[in-house]
């Protein structure tokens, strides 16, 4: 598929040391030229349980949206054959391309007690001008920012956006920073409690339906889009599709 090519390199900066680094998932809609390409083989992470088609294959439906999955065969006319599945087939596939930027929140003081205090530090702040400052210098016709609703994602997305005049800001909670899944293999110094896996993995899964997908067969136009969020729902969302395990910065994915 063209999320094969996807994650390209967008933008790199440094702010006071800490790495900025931006990735776009270019394609998640149309083809490539030549057709899709064959599933890649990967290990596959314990947390896929039975999700896959197969062991270390990877979903080339991994958000339902497989023309051919939309299609329902069972209707078809046996008399006009392969044409009419053909016109059906390509009535559902994607004509544009969504860019996704996931982008985690700036540095912000961890020791607050309060969510509502834990705001961005001057070093976080350095680093969300920056951040706006790359994306501007992109040239795109940003067509919106999606943002967390915690106060760390609030102040990064409020700082961006200065830097991006006209592109529409809107607040979820399904993007709070969670627990989606337990760690393989675990980590000592975090260990929620197991009825947070519960509920802050139905959330995030949420978010990934909601958000991350193949434009829709309607959608005629490339689309760019920006993520603010946490390293937890970015590395969510990355495996989710990829298989990929990544480090999430401030500021980057």
């Amino acid at each position: 598929m063209a999320f094969r090519q996807a994650l390209q390199l967008a933008a790199c900066g440094l702010a006071g040391g800490s790495a900025a680094v931006l990735f776009s998932a270019v394609a998640v809609g149309k083809p490539r030229a030549g057709g899709d390409a064959e599933p890649r083989v990967v290990e596959a992470p314990a947390w896929a349980g039975s999700a896959r088609p197969g062991p270390g294959v990877w979903d080339p439906n991994w958000d339902r949206r497989e023309p051919l999955s939309l299609v329902n065969l069972r209707k078809r006319n046996l008399d006009s054959g392969e044409e009419e599945l053909a016109s059906r087939l390509d009535h559902c596939k994607a004509k544009a391309t969504r860019h996704i930027f996931l982008i985690r929140h700036s540095q912000y003081h961890v020791d607050a007690s309060l969510e509502k205090d834990r705001t961005l530090t001057p070093l976080g702040r350095e680093q969300a001008e920056l951040t706006g400052l790359r994306l501007a210098s992109l040239g795109l016709k940003f067509n919106k920012i999606v943002h967390s609703s915690m106060t760390r994602a609030i102040e990064t997305t409020d700082i961006i956006s200065k830097h991006l005049p006209g592109v529409c800001k809107v607040s979820t909670d399904l993007l709070r920073e969670g627990a989606p899944i337990e760690p393989d293999p675990p980590v000592s110094h975090w260990k929620p409690e197991a009825v947070q896996y519960y509920e802050d993995g139905a959330r995030i899964e949420a978010a990934f339906r909601n958000y991350i997908h193949r434009a829709d067969a309607k959608q005629q136009e490339d689309s760019y889009e920006i993520f603010i969020c946490h390293a937890n729902v970015i590395r969510y969302i990355v495996c989710r599709i990829t298989d990929w395990r990544i480090c999430v910065w401030h500021c980057g994915l």
